[in-house]
Parts: C-alpha cells; structure tokens; sequence
C-alpha cells in the first residue's frame, strides 16, 4: 500500500509553499495537481515521477471529481507515494476533505498538508489586512461559487451584518449577485471594495471600488477569474501600505481608484 499526501501549494508565488508541502513534491511517485498552482513547483519532482492535470475550469472540468477520487485510489493501491497538488489550502474550499473521506473508506494512509490560503495572502501582497485593530475584528472566508442545481445556502443577512471584512473567492462571474444580496441585507453602498487578480503572482492586479460601484469597475478593467473578492474597510488601508506591485521590478503598479 502506497500513500497519499494531500497538498496545499498556496497562492501561487513559489516560495510560498511549505517545506514539507515542497519534500511531498520531491518524494512523490505521482503528483496530480490543479490548475491554479505554480507550475514552476512541478519542477522538482523526481525524475521519472508522473505528473497528471487534473484542473478545473468553469464549467469545463479537465478530470471530474470522481475520476480523481479513483485515481488517488488506484495509485496509492499500487504502492505508489502520491501527492495531490492543490492551489491555496486543501480544506478551504479546495475539495480536499472529500478526497481524504474516499481515502478513508479505502483505507488509504494519507496526509494533509496545509497551504497558505489566497483569502488571506491575495490581500496581503496587495497592502490589505484582514483584520484590523480599529478596522476589523472579524473575517470570513466565503465561497461566490453556487453549486449548479443547488439552493444557495449561504447567509448573507449575517455577513452583511456580522462580519467586518469577507474574503469571497470564486466570486467574480457572481459578482453582481453578490453586490445584490449584500447591498439588500444591510451593507453600505459605500464600502471599500478590492479585486485582487491572480493575487501573489507577477501579474497581479488590484483595482479598488465602492459596493456600489463594484461590478462596472470589474467590466471596465476586465477582471476575471482567478481574482479575490475582499470587502471590507480594510481595503482603505491598501492607500498607505501597499507593496508588492510597486516594489517588484517585473510588474508596474496598476492601480484604478474609484
């Protein structure tokens, strides 16, 4: 019997993953990963290791889930040392609980290795905090993707209201209902609002609005997936402490105020 190592590879700049994140890369036999990690990290894989793609588009799935749930199987029951290479953080919203219960009911040894989430470091490499002493003293980590076919279940009353600054990932293709359901449930029209795209990596991009204004900002600036959606008065602080688009010498600071 083989293992599986359950791999959070963070947020998509390389030095980001752990070091025992990067020793599962190394030692694997096989490693299938997502789309969004940093494929410079496939680089060091052992020579002769199998390297499978298994990302996700929006609605266009290279692998579907099962299929991936039954290759994790097969090769861990073959003998092999597997690694599932995922982007940000295995259980944040990264299916990584549902792999590890299939491998449970196999009978798997398996092993989960957190990442550095997006949700937190997107805002970090652009100047924002999200918590603050003055600003927020509450975050939460939403999901903006609605599971076709189903219900949204999410309670959007209480974020609204609740919570100080929200993280919303896989949010932008849903931003305007998102804009509706906070705007109905109480939040002000005027809170800072930051799109954080391809958030960590060389070509990141924020730019910065009202949620109000929000949605005609990400139309005007062609925002797409992968972006970061955070709300929040934190966002304000980006005026004062942002870092990483104007101290790297590869990307210029692109930067939309609204």
């Amino acid at each position: 019997m083989g293992k599986v190592y359950i791999v959070g590879a963070g947020p998509g700049d390389i030095d980001l993953i752990t070091v025992r994140g990067l020793r599962c890369i190394e030692q694997a036999d096989v490693i299938l990963y997502d789309r969004l990690i940093n494929k410079d990290l496939l680089a060091y894989a052992k020579k002769g290791a199998k390297l499978i793609f298994c990302g996700k588009l929006p609605n266009r799935h290279a692998m579907i889930q099962d299929h991936i749930n039954h290759s994790l199987v097969s090769y861990a029951q073959q003998g092999f040392i597997v690694t599932r290479l995922k982007g940000g953080d295995p259980f944040v919203f990264g299916r990584g609980a549902e792999e590890a219960e299939v491998l449970a009911q196999h009978r798997i040894p398996f092993e989960i290795v957190p990442g550095i989430t997006s949700g937190i470091a997107a805002p970090a490499y652009a100047g924002i905090p999200v918590t603050h002493r003055d600003l927020s003293s509450s975050f939460a980590m939403v999901t903006g993707h609605m599971r076709e076919g189903k219900d949204d279940v999410i309670q959007w009353e209480s974020l609204a209201k609740g919570i100080d600054t929200l993280a919303i990932y896989m949010g932008v293709g849903n931003l305007p209902y998102i804009q509706q359901q906070l705007i109905k449930y109480g939040r002000d029209e005027q809170t800072p609002v930051a799109l954080i795209h391809w958030g960590t990596c060389l070509q990141q991009k924020t730019v910065v609005g009202t949620l109000g204004n929000i949605v005609d900002v990400a139309q005007q600036e062609n925002i797409q997936n992968p972006s970061m959606i955070v709300i929040g008065e934190v966002v304000t602080l980006r005026e004062k402490i942002q870092w990483f688009e104007e101290t790297c010498p590869e990307m210029p600071l692109k930067e939309i105020s609204v």
